[in-house]
């Protein structure tokens, strides 16, 4: 039985969820660094390439710099408040798709317990 067969595309969801959060993150860390050009990955067109399985690939291809609505003297394109929005989104998402994913994994856990 394959992965997504048990887990559907939640599996592959979950980790599209977590590289976005590692870039929103450090785009959140480099708000005072000059010339930062801050990402964002598409999750819809990322999760589409991902079930192809190849999720790497796919994370690469659906990375963008993200355009600010006011440029920054220094170069930097982090919007702090636009960042922490994102940021803040997308871990109740990645929190909601773990806990689907918790819930099958228990039911697994019961039927081949027999319960």
């Amino acid at each position: 039985m394959a992965e997504n067969d048990l887990f559907g595309v939640h599996g592959t969801a979950l980790a599209v969820r977590s590289q976005r959060m590692a870039m929103l993150a450090s785009n959140i860390a480099n708000a005072s660094t000059p010339g930062f050009k801050a990402k964002d990955i598409d999750f819809a067109a990322a999760l589409k390439g991902a079930e192809s399985g190849r999720l790497d690939a796919s994370v690469t291809a659906n990375t963008k710099f993200r355009l600010p609505t006011q440029m920054s003297l220094d170069g930097n394109t982090v919007e702090l408040a636009t960042e922490q929005t994102a940021f803040a989104e997308n871990a109740v998402a990645y929190q909601t798709t773990l806990s689907f994913l918790n819930g099958r994994i228990a039911t697994i856990t019961r039927a081949l317990k027999g319960e």
